[in-house]
């Protein structure tokens, strides 16, 4: 049995919920765009927690660096603060494409929910009222996703897993607050 047959029946479950085709599709829709954040958000906090010493170490060099070379840029030191800044910018790199990573373990279950869409709604066009345009099933998840994610952010405080991740996430965000500024 492939992958879309195993997904099939778990998945088509959700757009059978009120009899009403049209309520259905945009329901079912909903329901199929909040479980792909909730697999996503699952998957980036196992990803996180497994890489969380590295993330750690890697914000706090990227911290002490960028602070050093503002200190040396105070002090007049230009080769140290050269030296400094050159070493803070390696390291927001690292940062930056470590985030993107984990970008995609938030992201990989929409290419899977996408492809089971493609089979069962592909050719469906939704209308769009008063705008003579018309919506396929991509546009309906991508609304119904960020919508998703916009509803999971505000509970992930309040769920037991997800709390847990919460904190984790706000002490990353204060560590990355001891950044200096330069200011005269």
């Amino acid at each position: 049995m492939g992958l879309w047959q195993t997904l099939d029946p778990a998945l088509v479950v959700l757009y059978r919920v009120t009899g009403h085709p049209v309520a259905d599709f945009f329901l079912g829709t909903m329901l199929v765009a909040f479980l792909t954040v909730v697999v996503g958000e699952f998957t980036a906090s196992i990803v996180y927690r497994l890489n969380d010493r590295h993330l750690k170490t890697l914000n706090a060099r990227m911290v002490q660096m960028h602070n050093r070379s503002l200190q040396a840029l105070r002090e007049g030191e230009k080769e140290r603060y050269k030296s400094a800044n050159r070493e803070a910018n390696d390291a927001f790199g690292r940062v930056f494409f470590n985030a993107v990573a984990l970008s995609a373990a938030y992201l990989w279950p929409c290419f899977f929910v996408l492809g089971w869409m493609q089979l069962r709604f592909m050719g469906i066009n939704i209308p769009v009222p008063y705008t003579g345009l018309a919506a396929n099933y991509v546009v309906v998840f991508l609304v119904c996703y960020v919508l998703g994610r916009m509803l999971f952010n505000v509970l992930r405080p309040r769920l037991p897993y997800f709390s847990g991740v919460q904190k984790l996430l706000d002490e990353q965000n204060r560590a990355a607050q001891g950044l200096d500024s330069f200011v005269h």
